[in-house]
């Protein structure tokens, strides 16, 4: 998605008459954004260019409009805040200043809610923490103003917020098409809205950012060809919301329609109940209520021994859980104070809203929430095991679509609850790393600080908590890919085997890159790479034409069949993941059975690697 989008958005090409690129342009630098804080740690970790570009746009935006950045903040976690107590909005929202600000450099103007999520007391918690907009959409006020303009909203604690309302079928036509596929057309409907006779008029349209190039490919040069026409137009003025805002302070109340958002037609119950809203037909969403009920039950249980237990190390626990996260804590707080707050994230960002938005207990979104509740257990102390049997017992309730799958607790059990602890793995990672590929290992594993130790072996830090586990580790390598890690906690009399699939998965990555270089060095020859280098041939296309072309098409001239070469082919293909070529499998079984009987005899210890009974081969080929 990072090169597809985020990368593309910040350089995006502009065509010329002729067809060829006309200038290259930071799409960002003109229009309003958002990026979670999340996804910017993210960014400034593994994209660290396309980060500077999105800093750069903000920079770029206050010289042009007089000091309002295009940058909008975001609360810390992608949560649904009217399903959130006050207490997690405030903190929700105070983390996700502290991150702007840290990042941007300057104070938020303006704030996007997730999924636009709002009520009235999350309106007021966000006046409260002096932000002055927001974004919703145009269903979500009962009558909103004119020609685009900002409304004002008054919270029932009587505090005021700017309310933008987004021009919906608009916006419906760039995120579905088909504007975003013709920017003469997307230009003309702007210029078609209709404007006041006098006074300011603003059309204001709201998309998803992966939009643009990830939703629909070349989407950012749609939108880096609409914004070179606008720009051209003497009658229009592209700017931000701060920037209007600044200009233009809103001059017509609004009433909110809430609990609101702009996915769910129902309000937010795509969040917790069997609202019909969902991706594919014919599903249940019956999990949905269940699963907020377990982990509701969950934060409460949490919260409650974080305000005990935290009380013996901080004057004020909620207090220090605002300062958490971004800003950080005196180093000398003892470690169990900080596992403590970093329980306290984790019972926070379980509720993230994927974890709800799409067909089935069982997806990946789900499985990451429960993976957060997990942690936070796992930071609970002595009764933490009295906490996960409560939370199971409450999944057992959220059934999935698929028999084979379960409930809710099946998939806990199956996929979230950790199975190594979490400094284990981290020094397995960097353990495996380190004798693969050396040249990548950094010391950041996750959340854990990963280097040598004075006794020869490894120390493992969180990076948050500081708590230290000093291990030993033992690299195996069975094969070309079959690694594994061996490793001795300092105190513990077990060991632990940790096999290639439960490394991290960054240096899992990593590891199977090196050994891929490592067999194409030995597979593929001048041409093949000269079409992964030109991108003229799929690589996985690549590879296996070389593995067919090992293997002669006449089992009555098979030449020098190099076995090497074709088991080193066979191993690429594992890395690779794809299955052995159906052309590859007929020439193979033409070779053993029908080629002279030192070919045959050669290759038919590779019968099963090539997806055969090696007996029923043999039989075949009369060995």
């Amino acid at each position: 998605i990072e090169r597809e989008c985020y990368h593309a958005v910040v350089a995006a090409r502009v065509p010329a008459a002729d067809g060829r690129i006309a200038r290259v342009l930071n799409t960002l630098e003109q229009i309003s954004f958002n990026v979670g804080p999340t996804l910017a740690e993210w960014l400034e970790r593994e994209a660290p260019e396309t980060w500077r570009a999105i800093l750069d746009a903000d920079r770029v935006s206050r010289q042009r409009l007089a000091g309002h950045g295009n940058a909008i903040a975001m609360p810390y976690h992608h949560v649904i805040l009217p399903l959130a107590s006050r207490r997690d909005k405030v903190t929700e929202v105070r983390w996700g200043i502290a991150d702007f600000r840290r990042r941007f450099g300057r104070e938020a103007e303006g704030m996007w809610l997730p999924e636009t999520a709002v009520d009235d007391e999350t309106l007021d918690v966000l006046a409260a923490e002096g932000i002055r907009f927001t974004i919703l959409a145009p269903h979500q006020v009962a009558r909103p103003p004119a020609h685009g303009l900002p409304g004002q909203y008054t919270t029932s604690n009587g505090r005021e917020i700017a309310v933008f309302l987004y021009d919906g079928p608009l916006s419906h036509d760039v995120a579905f098409g088909p504007l975003i596929t013709d920017a003469g057309r997307w230009g003309a409907e702007i210029g078609a809205r209709p404007l006041p006779a006098e006074g300011a008029g603003l059309v204001s349209l709201a998309t998803d950012g992966e939009t643009y190039g990830h939703h629909h490919r070349f989407g950012e040069m749609a939108l880096a060809a609409l914004l070179s026409g606008l720009s051209g137009d003497p009658d229009v003025r592209i700017e931000n919301y701060a920037s209007f805002l600044a200009r233009n302070p809103p001059a017509e109340p609004v009433e909110l329609v809430a609990p609101t958002s702009w996915s769910c037609v129902h309000g937010v119950e795509r969040w917790r109940a069997d609202c019909g809203c969902r991706m594919e037909a014919g599903t249940s969403q019956s999990w949905r209520a269940p699963l907020r009920g377990a982990l509701d039950w969950l934060a409460g249980e949490l919260h409650r021994r974080f305000e005990h237990e935290a009380a013996e190390y901080l004057p004020d626990p909620w207090r220090a859980r605002d300062a958490y996260a971004t800003v950080g804590l005196p180093s000398h707080l003892p470690v169990r104070a900080r596992e403590l707050l970093e329980m306290e994230r984790n019972a926070l960002r379980m509720f993230t809203s994927c974890g709800w938005f799409f067909d089935d207990v069982g997806g990946i979104e789900t499985v990451v929430c429960l993976r957060y509740a997990a942690r936070a257990i796992e930071l609970a102390g002595p009764d933490g095991a009295a906490l996960e049997a409560g939370l199971r017992i409450r999944l057992a309730l959220a059934p999935s679509n698929h028999v084979e799958v379960g409930s809710g607790q099946e998939v806990y059990d199956a996929t979230a609850r950790p199975v190594l602890p979490g400094p284990v793995r981290a020094a397995a990672g960097y353990a495996a790393l380190l004798a693969a590929a050396p040249e990548q290992v950094r010391p950041q594993v996750g959340t854990y600080l990963v280097g040598p130790s004075e006794s020869g072996g490894l120390v493992v830090r969180h990076r948050r908590t500081g708590a230290t586990t000093t291990v030993t580790a033992t690299v195996e390598r069975a094969g070309r890919y079959q690694l594994s890690v061996e490793l001795q906690v300092e105190g513990e009399a077990r060991g632990y085997l940790v096999k290639f699939a439960e490394l991290p998965e960054r240096e899992r990555e990593e590891i199977v890159h090196a050994i891929r270089r490592e067999l194409r060095a030995g597979v593929l020859n001048d041409e093949d790479r000269r079409h992964i280098l030109e991108g003229t041939v799929p690589s996985r296309r690549v590879t296996a034409d070389a593995l067919i072309r090992l293997l002669p098409e006449d089992p009555a001239e098979p030449g020098g069949v190099e076995l090497d070469r074709i088991t080193l082919a066979l191993d690429l293909l594992t890395v690779e993941e794809q299955p052995v070529p159906f052309d590859a499998q007929t020439r193979f079984y033409r070779l053993v059975t029908q080629g002279p009987p030192e070919v045959r005899r050669v290759l038919l210890d590779l019968a099963e690697r090539f997806g055969f009974s090696r007996a029923a081969v043999a039989d075949a080929a009369g060995a």
